[in-house]
């Protein structure tokens, strides 16, 4: 099998692994990450949101193959400083946003790259860039977690 070789939450990893297998599955199974969710599998409802070189991504619709050794992945574990949590992090409990609590990783993950984003372009987090993030909550708390957005984007 292909040996694919990359960094993960700050660590280079190396899997022995085909390249047309999903990196949601090389993540959870392989490398034992189980922070991005399997939802649907086809990157639809983006529970499995993550970071590419800082930009978000949904690797249940990303082949492992289509990785090089120099691509950054970061995941929800990864997004906090040790045992200090990321702004955004901090914000959603303020906001007590989480219900079920199965999508909130990938919806954390989405709200921090597009607070980035909009900070590069010169753009604020109001409702139309809000209205950006596609991530599907089956609890409905998307008034918590577009509050929760705004307070952690200050934060950050």
């Amino acid at each position: 099998m292909p040996i694919q070789t990359f960094k993960l939450n700050g660590e280079i990893v190396t899997v022995d692994v085909e390249d047309d297998v999903r990196l949601l599955w090389v993540l959870r199974d392989l490398l034992g990450v189980t922070g991005p969710k399997y939802g649907c599998g086809i990157n639809v409802c983006k529970a499995c949101t993550s970071h590419i070189n800082g930009k978000a991504f949904n690797p249940c619709a990303t082949p492992v193959g289509d990785l090089s050794d120099s691509d950054e992945v970061t995941t929800i574990e990864g997004l906090a400083d040790g045992d200090t949590l990321h702004p955004m992090q901090d914000a959603w409990i303020e906001y007590d946003v989480a219900q079920c609590g199965y999508c909130q990783p990938g919806q954390i993950m989405a709200a921090v790259a597009l607070v980035k984003q909009c900070a590069e372009e010169g753009r604020t987090i109001d409702d139309s860039a809000l209205d950006e993030i596609r991530n599907i909550c089956r609890c409905g708390t998307y008034n918590r977690i577009r509050e929760a957005i705004k307070a952690g984007a200050g934060a950050m």
